[in-house]
């Protein structure tokens, strides 16, 4: 499985210091996992980071590879 930044997910990546690890433990183990409009968004907690705010990332999968839209400590209640 090969995963695709987007500029977007990539500046968030940079701006709230999300490693491609914290993504790929996310998807692999979300908490809450759900598809809307062709995209999955995937919500986990990542241990010891983002003050207990749990890591939301929006992907989708085409073929063998996982293309990350965006990725962001999620501030509101799921």
């Amino acid at each position: 499985m090969t995963i695709k930044l987007t500029r977007h997910a990539k500046n968030n990546m940079r701006l709230y210091k999300i490693t491609t690890a914290d993504i790929k433990e996310v998807i692999e183990r979300p908490t809450s996992k759900e598809s809307q409009e062709g995209k999955i968004v995937a919500i986990s907690p990542i241990q010891n980071k983002f003050r207990k705010m749990p890591l939301k990332v929006v992907y989708t999968v085409e073929k063998d590879q996982v293309k990350i839209i965006t990725a962001y400590p999620l501030k509101k209640a799921y």
